[in-house]
């Protein structure tokens, strides 16, 4: 079990991760670079040339970086275990169609990315001590307005 304070480093920790990964992702020239890095990467690692990317394609790499940058800095500005658990929810999900990705391409480079997400996923999903995990995870429900 874990502290709320020890929690909150693993968000924090995770969100960071997350800026430094998904930053190449954000705009259409530095997703150009980092796929030829990943590409050369996976050939490296004895996969084959990744498929080369449309416009199309490039729209939806740099859309989930830059959604998944203003999430990291979300918890990095405050990183509440509520934070973490959906980031978990989201890592999990993330880690399964990767799986899918790698059964249906065999891309060895796939597993440079499966790995941290489990992890980040499961440690983010692991019980908080019984003094702190009522508080730190409870949704609160929104206020709802009593103007007509």
């Amino acid at each position: 079990m874990l502290t709320s304070t020890t929690f909150r480093k693993i968000v924090l920790g995770s969100a960071i991760y997350d800026l430094v990964v998904t930053a190449p992702f954000a705009t259409p020239w530095s997703f150009a670079y980092a796929h030829a890095q990943l590409d050369a990467i996976n050939q490296a690692l004895g996969g084959t040339a990744l498929p080369a990317f449309t416009p199309f394609h490039v729209l939806f790499a740099c859309l989930l970086g830059s959604v998944v940058l203003v999430w990291a800095a979300l918890r990095i500005s405050d990183p509440q275990p509520r934070y973490g658990r959906f980031d978990g929810v989201a890592r999990l999900l993330f880690t399964t169609w990767m799986i899918w990705a790698l059964v249906a391409t065999g891309a060895p480079l796939l597993w440079l990315f499966i790995v941290p997400e489990l992890a980040w996923g499961v440690l983010q999903w692991l019980p908080l001590t019984a003094s702190t995990a009522p508080s730190a995870i409870r949704m609160e429900p929104m206020e709802r307005s009593t103007a007509p």
